[in-house]
């Protein structure tokens, strides 16, 4: 990943504001503001946690562990140091006791000051050259992980092989797909300008919508209703899991489902789901076995990297999942960026002139069109000879 050169001539100027801690950035981005300093212990930060962070507009992210471990070359401290906010890492796990929420903090480099000036703790500050070292260091260790995502996908195919290959396992639910178009919307890269780019067709087919996790409240920020919401039930919304969808509870293999108590909690029924892999695998499996006539996905992981960037290892199911509904799945990555449904000015003048030409056009061929055309006709004479009349 090559960070543009214009980020090397950037300074490192003073950063100051309220400190906002959380362990789990995905909880954190929930509650920042703008101006504000995000605390984090995420190692390997990825591009959709980044970009939740730059949406939050913080000054200051700092990291208790190192945002690039070297394991392969993670997209998200690039996001950030090419938003402008400044990246302290490895400050270490006192920062969560030193620190406390709410907090008046100030970034100077790679110290991390007090109101009174006193640090509080102190790290790395991540510029574009050291960013890229460590990147390039990461791009050289990158067979392993792909050794690692081998190993792992041979794994699952082992212990899954009978829901993979026969849908053994998949749950009774009470939602009717067979036959129809499913719509499975994860909360991963570009999920809403994809999503905004295929409303025409959720408008004509009338998909089933299938939010997994936070997909959920992908869809209702999109201004739709969820028909059913798949995943572990930690990044959902209260308002979504209250819309009336149908609830899937992922669970691990062995029953456990964490996720089975905090629904129950809202009075809301759930279905459990016990399977290795991710929810958006778990999403997949379920609509390809009842019968789905095709798959749409949005915000799904799709490359290598990308598996590697979800920070979990089972994430080599995907690969085989993918390979099982292959012949039903239309991936809409990236839909946004070669489609634009957009009306330019000069397109509506010449919708306009087109329509007063066809109208035109029609009423010469009545008798009440050639009337008034005539009349019409005869007024542009007459006004043409009063001109010629006025100037001779």
């Amino acid at each position: 990943m090559k960070l543009p050169s214009l980020l090397r001539r950037r300074s490192a100027p003073e950063v100051g504001g309220v400190a906002r801690l959380d362990r789990r950035t995905k909880n954190l981005t929930k509650r920042l503001r703008p101006g504000e300093i995000a605390v984090i212990h995420h190692s390997d930060l990825d591009r959709v946690s980044a970009e939740a962070l730059v949406a939050a507009g913080v000054s200051a992210v700092v990291n208790a562990v190192p945002s690039v471990s070297g394991r392969y070359p993670n997209l998200g401290p690039g996001i950030l140091l090419e938003a402008g906010i400044a990246l302290v890492d490895d400050v270490g796990e006192d920062i969560f006791t030193a620190v406390k929420e709410g907090d008046r903090l100030t970034l100077d480099s790679g110290l991390l000051l007090d109101p009174d000036g006193a640090v509080v703790a102190e790290g790395t500050l991540v510029t574009t050259d050291l960013l890229e070292e460590q990147l390039r260091v990461a791009r050289e260790g990158l067979s392993a992980q792909i050794e690692d995502f081998t190993e792992n996908t041979m794994r699952y195919l082992r212990e899954e092989k009978e829901l993979l290959l026969e849908g053994i396992g998949v749950p009774e639910i009470r939602t009717v797909i067979e036959g129809r178009h499913v719509l499975i919307v994860v909360r991963g890269y570009d999920y809403r300008s994809d999503l905004d780019a295929l409303r025409p067709y959720i408008s004509e087919y009338k998909p089933l919508l299938m939010g997994v996790d936070g997909g959920a409240d992908a869809l209702l920020e999109a201004g739709y209703k969820p028909d059913m919401i798949i995943g572990d039930m930690d990044s959902c919304s209260d308002a979504a899991l209250r819309c009336g969808a149908e609830i899937i509870v992922h669970a691990y293999r062995d029953g456990r489902a964490p996720g089975v108590e905090r629904v129950a909690q809202l009075g809301v029924p759930t279905v459990v789901f016990p399977a290795l892999g991710t929810s958006e695998d778990a999403a997949m499996l379920l609509a390809d076995t009842k019968g789905a006539r095709l798959l749409v996905a949005v915000g799904t992981h799709a490359s290598l990297v990308e598996f590697l960037d979800k920070g979990r290892s089972g994430m080599a199911s995907t690969f085989l999942t993918r390979l099982r509904v292959g012949p039903k799945l239309v991936d809409a990555k990236g839909v946004s960026r070669i489609y634009r449904s957009e009306i330019k000015g000069w397109h509506l003048i010449l919708l306009v002139l087109a329509g007063m030409l066809a109208l035109l056009s029609s009423l010469l061929f009545t008798d009440i069109g050639s009337a008034v055309g005539s009349v019409f006709a005869a007024r542009i004479g007459d006004l043409f000879y009063w001109i010629k009349e006025l100037f001779t």
